[in-house]
């Protein structure tokens, strides 16, 4: 271990170590947003501050109070992604809309995790699910470009990112790394069996989470069987979510087992998460109470809705849209091995 690497991240020393990764997320930036530019978009700010931070079980969000005029308090919290005030800009007119900025996410840190990151979120109104699955590829081969990097490297893993990807459904790789069958844990409108999942994870041997709720099991198949198995050798886009795990997401025509969500992985490092987006105002609150109830059965606490999001979804327009981590992509293109070799200031601890 160099000395550097035990000095502060400000230690001129460590910072020489560190620069070069930090001026290839600079150029990264650069190409990011010229491409974003020559395809229409436009990159909007969103406040960092909101009423609701996001409505999903495990996210975790940081909260603070916003004190009037008056001097009183309201409870506010960061947000822990753009997507419901980029939604009300579709629903406002924009068409084209794309935001790279920090997001925070509380009990997350690790080699692949940051309580502050970046997030690149964009989406097209109008425009299928497909395009937006080739945009974030096209993203993904573009920071490789920029650096010049042969390939993609994580612990023991690598991968092109210059290959064609590989892309197969969520019921597609639980059967070929897992051997379940996963849309026959479901009935004809997605509803989960429970038991049904334990009983095929049991004839395989698999050791059950304490929780077997559909959810957990789902989780721990996904973690430990699917997602070291993703991005290997080639990009890899995961599809199809079922549609119970896709609280943002509209479901597939003519499949109301699975939904337009997908995951982009690259040396089984998660990249990105996209939908074909949910604009049903009634079956978005439904989904995210029932996601609400569920965090405070686990642990203890829940986030208000946005009701103004909500009220939103009736303006807007069919769209698509996904969120990148940038960092992640600034790791994997410069070939580092923890997320705080590319942030220029980490989070103190």
């Amino acid at each position: 271990m160099r000395a550097s690497d035990t000095s502060p991240w400000w230690h001129p020393e460590r910072h020489m170590y560190r620069r070069p990764a930090l001026l290839a997320r600079a150029r990264i930036d650069a190409v990011v947003r010229q491409w974003m530019a020559e395809r229409d978009f436009l990159v909007v700010d969103p406040p960092g501050l909101q009423r609701s931070p996001g409505n999903e079980t495990h996210l975790h969000a940081f909260d603070t109070t916003m004190i009037g005029n008056d001097g009183l308090g309201q409870d506010m919290y960061l947000h822990t992604s753009p997507e419901f005030t980029m939604k009300k800009l579709l629903a406002a007119g924009e068409t084209r809309i794309a935001s790279l900025q920090h997001v925070w996410r509380n009990r997350e840190r690790s080699a692949l995790h940051h309580p502050e990151f970046t997030m690149l979120e964009w989406y097209r109104a109008g425009e299928p699910y497909e395009t937006i699955i080739a945009d974030t590829l096209a993203v993904i081969r573009l920071a490789a470009e920029s650096t010049g990097i042969a390939q993609f490297t994580f612990r023991d893993r690598v991968c092109d990112p210059l290959a064609e990807a590989e892309r197969i459904s969520v019921a597609e790789a639980f059967e070929r790394y897992a051997g379940i069958e996963l849309l026959a844990t479901m009935d004809s409108n997605g509803v989960p069996d429970d038991a049904g999942l334990a009983a095929q994870m049991e004839g395989l041997g698999m050791a059950l989470p304490e929780d077997r709720r559909w959810s957990y099991l789902f989780t721990h198949v996904l973690v430990e069987k699917v997602e070291p198995q993703l991005g290997n050798g080639r990009v890899t886009v995961l599809d199809r979510y079922p549609a119970c795990e896709a609280a943002l997401a509209r479901r597939v025509p003519g499949d109301a087992r699975v939904s337009e969500r997908f995951e982009v992985y690259a040396c089984g490092v998660e990249l990105a998460n996209g939908f074909g987006e949910l604009t049903d105002a009634a079956e978005q609150r439904a989904r995210f109470e029932a996601e609400m109830e569920e965090k405070q059965r686990i642990y203890g606490e829940r986030y208000p809705v946005d009701e103004d999001f909500l009220a939103a979804l009736d303006f807007m327009p069919e769209a698509s849209g996904v969120a990148l981590g940038f960092d992640r992509l600034v790791m994997l293109a410069t070939g580092a091995q923890r997320i705080e070799a590319v942030l220029w200031a980490p989070v103190a601890e």
